[in-house]
């Protein structure tokens, strides 16, 4: 077999060839897919699958097939709480202090215009607020808050840098999540404290600035969009123009399928710019990655508000009701907001073997009229990723592999 370890997802390409063998698993079960990639420019459709051949020393070798991926901008949502969540570990890591760890309590104070202190946590073990439990929601919830606080933690610009220095040259993660707020209210991150279990500071982050020099873009989207009115009593209004998504989030598609790739097999990452993690923090990623909401005791996370696929669209879509197959797992992000819909997944079945990643991102917003909560979510991208994903994992199980993967690193307690 030819050494492919090492391959790349083409990064800098913005616009790959379609894969004969994507394009023919669509188009053979057009009943499911064929209103979607028929018209797939209008769905700002885009899939990356990466088949993954282990030699005789387990060793992964990719190859990746590519459908309609181009440099066309879609709105990343909740998928860039995953490289922010990696980068906050990494960020401990670089500190080198003793005590802080991703367990040490994590105050965030507030000290300029629309920022939030943080001095509890009642859904973490101890009561405090800590780099891992925000990780955990994240996670398991994909929670905003948790998102923010970590975006405070590591600063604008670092974040940023650290994303460019990897590879990910255009990627753009300039605002907090949920709250409105200006450019210049999100260039201005929070101080921050670590503290022992007896109160005692560890260390102390004051307030940061970011200079960042935004990458001019030119994202508008739509024939309109809601925006709040002028007082509270004339509510929101429609803007019969299309939005503006130009200093927004922006992280390409192969970026996040590349970061799953990266996470769950680190070995693949170049060296002079691998994630400066430890075989704990990446335990810790696959764990929680994986997890059900239900299996979480901190933070607990009950139905009927949060269901075991919660969070998994691929394969799963919106399903409710008990995890169907107790021998499939899948490691994974998810986003969705103001139409869009993504999931960049690896999914393995222990009992059979298989293995694969799978990245999909779509615009499900049929009336062109952004911000209004009014999305195709449940008639057409829940659907549409639920078919993709068990698509590509029935043609990966019947797949003929010489070597089958030993994946017991990735077979967790999660009662503990």
């Amino acid at each position: 077999m030819t050494p492919r370890t090492y391959q790349k997802i083409p990064l800098s390409q913005n616009n790959p060839a379609d894969s004969k063998l994507l394009t023919d698993l669509l188009t053979q079960n057009a009943d499911k897919f064929g209103t979607i990639t028929s018209n797939k420019d209008s769905f700002r459709l885009q899939i990356v699958f990466t088949q993954i051949d282990r030699d005789e020393k387990n060793v992964p070798h990719f190859t990746h097939h590519f459908y309609h991926v181009n440099d066309r901008y879609f709105y990343p949502a909740s998928t860039v709480k995953l490289p922010t969540a990696v980068l906050a570990l990494e960020k401990l890591n670089d500190m080198a202090m003793p005590g802080v760890d991703a367990q040490t309590t994590m105050l965030t104070d507030s000290a300029w215009d629309k920022q939030s202190a943080v001095a509890i946590d009642p859904t973490s073990a101890t009561g405090k607020p800590s780099v891992a439990n925000y990780i955990k929601k994240i996670l398991l919830v994909s929670d905003n808050d948790a998102f923010n606080r970590l975006y405070e933690l590591i600063g604008q610009k670092p974040l940023n840098d650290r994303l460019h220095e990897m590879g990910l040259k255009d990627a753009q993660i300039l605002h907090r999540l949920s709250i409105p707020l200006s450019q210049e209210q999100n260039r201005h991150t929070n101080p921050i404290r670590f503290t022992d279990t007896d109160g005692k500071l560890l260390f102390t982050q004051p307030m940061k600035y970011s200079d960042l020099l935004y990458q001019e873009r030119n994202d508008k989207l739509g024939k309109g969009y809601m925006a709040a009115g002028k007082d509270y009593y004339n509510g929101d209004v429609l803007v019969n123009e299309p939005m503006d998504f130009s200093k927004k989030n922006r992280m390409r598609l192969p970026y996040l399928h590349q970061m799953v790739q990266w996470i769950m097999f680190p070995e693949t990452q170049p060296r002079r710019s691998r994630l400066r993690l430890g075989a704990a923090d990446y335990q810790f990623l696959h764990k929680y990655m994986s997890m059900l909401p239900g299996e979480s005791k901190f933070p607990n996370y009950s139905e009927p508000d949060y269901w075991p696929a919660y969070c998994k669209f691929m394969m799963m879509g919106s399903q409710k009701g008990a995890w169907p197959n107790k021998n499939v797992r899948i490691f994974n992000k998810v986003g969705d907001a103001y139409g869009f819909i993504i999931d960049a997944a690896y999914i393995v079945d222990f009992e059979s073997k298989t293995e694969f990643m799978v990245s999909c991102s779509m615009l499900c917003n049929s009336d062109g009229i952004f911000n209004d909560d009014k999305y195709d979510y449940a008639t057409i991208g829940f659907p549409f990723m639920k078919n993709l994903g068990q698509v590509l994992y029935d043609y990966e199980k019947a797949r003929t592999k010489k070597y089958l993967p030993d994946l017991s690193r990735l077979v967790f307690d999660y009662s503990k």
